[in-house]
Parts: structure tokens; sequence; C-alpha cells
């Protein structure tokens, strides 16, 4: 029987963020792609996840979807087989990133939400030559607007409260596959090279020619890196 794997996107992102993923793995795992927005408080998106999934699962979060991965650890660390955790912050939000979310709220007030996305986040995620590629372009607006205000609203103030988990890393026991790209610019390589050294049963891979969304803009890489792990850990 194989395991089920959760997968949460980050801010902004919805299923689709891991559509290479769930071709990809599917001889491997049983992949369901989990809310990340179900609620404005971190606690309850956890809460919300582990009600929906029985029993135990592994669970893959990229960017906002690790820092849940870090709440579900908290919440319920004996229902998590495997864990991977993708181009995600384990700290408290800096003080730059309380501005610029709160400029991101603002200009959906004002009607530019769909300028969040396609003016200022996709070249701030994104490797220069991903950038280019007008298709993954779209797929990340797209991902966006069907997230819709309400949905970023819930994942900001969830995300904004979250707590600093230095403190949490050593107490992670499941095997951990931590991914990044090398020119992740809102997650850098410093952070993963620390978590790698914190978290006891963890490997880190940095995938090369990759910004922040490392599931779209290098998918192959990122498959053959998480079957590779997935298939040693058994």
């Amino acid at each position: 029987m194989k395991d089920k794997l959760i997968m949460i996107p980050g801010t902004l992102c919805d299923h689709n963020l891991f559509k290479y993923q769930t071709e990809g793995l599917k001889d491997l795992v049983d992949c369901h792609v989990a809310s990340n927005s179900s609620a404005s408080s971190l606690n309850k998106v956890a809460k919300n996840i582990l009600a929906n999934y029985s029993g135990s699962f592994s669970v893959m979060g990229l960017s906002y979807g690790g820092i849940i991965a870090f709440e579900l650890l908290r919440q319920a660390p004996e229902r998590i087989n495997k864990l991977v955790l993708m181009n995600t912050n384990y700290k408290e939000p800096s003080e730059q990133t309380r501005i610029n979310q709160q400029r991101f709220i603002g200009m959906a007030y004002l009607g530019q939400f769909k300028e969040i996305t396609s003016e200022i986040l996709i070249d701030a995620m994104l490797h220069p030559k991903n950038a280019e590629k007008q298709e993954l372009r779209e797929t990340i607006l797209n991902m966006a607007l069907n997230v819709r205000i309400d949905g970023f609203f819930n994942q900001v103030k969830a995300q904004l409260g979250r707590p600093d988990s230095t403190k949490d890393l050593q107490n992670i026991k499941c095997p951990t596959l931590i991914i990044t790209g090398r020119e992740d610019n809102i997650c850098p390589l410093k952070l993963h090279k620390e978590m790698a050294e914190a978290i006891p049963n963890s490997t880190l891979k940095v995938i090369e020619e990759c910004g922040h969304l490392s599931t779209l803009e290098q998918p192959n890489l990122v498959n053959n890196t998480i079957i590779d792990w997935w298939i040693k850990t058994k």
C-alpha cells in the first residue's frame, strides 16, 4: 500500500504548484493537495488538514506550505511518516516581511490584487532564465487568481502569526528531505543549510538554475530528487 503524501502549496498558490509532482510521483505515493487558506490562523489550518486526512501520512510543503508542515509536526508528530521541506523559512516573520505583506494587502484593497503577482512576485520568485517562460508566468498568475483575495488574506494573516520554529527542528524525528533552488531569493540557501544542520535525520538537495518555485521551475530534477530519496529511506 502506497504512503499518502499531503502536498501543501505556498502563498498565492494552489494545486497547480504540484502538477508535475502529482503526475511524476503517482507510482510512488498517493498524492493529495491540502488547502492552505482554510483559516486565518496557522493553528486552525493545520487542525483542518489533520481532520481531513485520517491516519498517518507524509507531508511536502513549499514556502508557506513548509510553515504549515512545522505546525503539523507540533500538533501531531506521531502522524508524520516523512517530511519534504521546499523553499521554506523556519524563522518568525522578519520586519521586512511584515512590511511587504502589508503592502500587498494594501494593493489588494485598492483593486491591484492581480498586480501583486504579475508585476512584483513573479520576477522576484523565479530564476531569470525561468522568468522568461511565458507559460510558467501564466501558470503562476492563474494560481494567484484562483486563490482570490479572501484566500490571500487568510494566508497572510496565518503566516504572519507563525512562531519561530528554531527550537522545533531538533525534535523532528522522521526522515526529512530539504530542497531549495540555488537562486531562491525569497528563502535563501543559508536557511536551508541551517535546517539541514539542525534536523537530525535530514538530507539537503540544492537545485541548480532554480529560484523559489522549484516544483514548477525544475520539475524533473525535483521529482528525481524526491524519488531517489524516498526509495533510500524506505
